[in-house]
């Protein structure tokens, strides 16, 4: 590195030192216009009391992904798959409702399989254990214990467009209905 650059560095860092921390209230640093526009355009956004989206990630072994549609006040239908190699997923719907700081998700077809889910810095966090009776959500030694799912949208229509595959390899549209 040249004089220049270090000395371009240093500068940097003695001028972020002197600046002022977030506002706590409304988590937006309003020193920075950045952040400020990308909050009031919707890019960006705070621990929402809103679930609507599509939650999404893509890994080697395939796509997890959740979509969250309303249902009511207060209330949303959602579905989930998550995959874990050629032929072994999860597929997973069910209605979600906001517990305290958490979302709680109660999961169909599964009498008393209930999780607390997570939001933070826009990804929905599942538990790292399940309840016993979330065991017949998977086939397998599978499970959504731990699943981490970034937000890819937060608006309603790619929430009802979002694709996933049936137990039966067909492409649906679960949260389209």
């Amino acid at each position: 590195m040249t004089m220049r650059k270090i000395a371009a560095c240093l500068l940097l860092l003695l001028a972020a030192c002197g600046r002022p921390a977030p506002d706590a209230g409304e988590g937006v640093d309003s020193g920075n216009p950045l952040e400020v526009a990308a909050r009031e355009r919707g890019i960006v956004r705070p621990e929402a009391a809103d679930l609507t989206g599509v939650f999404e990630r893509r890994h080697d072994l395939g796509r997890d992904a959740m979509c969250a549609v309303p249902e009511g006040e207060g209330r949303w239908r959602f579905a989930i798959t998550a995959a874990f190699g050629p032929g072994l997923s999860c597929e997973a719907s069910g209605h979600i409702v906001r517990d305290g700081e958490n979302w709680r998700l109660d999961f169909a077809g599964a009498e008393g399989c209930s999780a607390l889910v997570r939001e933070e810095e826009d990804e929905l966090r599942l538990p790292g254990q399940l309840p016993a009776q979330c065991d017949r959500l998977c086939p397998a030694r599978a499970s959504l214990s731990g699943l981490r799912l970034p937000r890819a949208s937060w608006n309603e229509g790619d929430a009802k467009r979002l694709q996933m595959r049936d137990k039966g390899g067909n492409m649906i549209r679960p949260c389209g209905i």
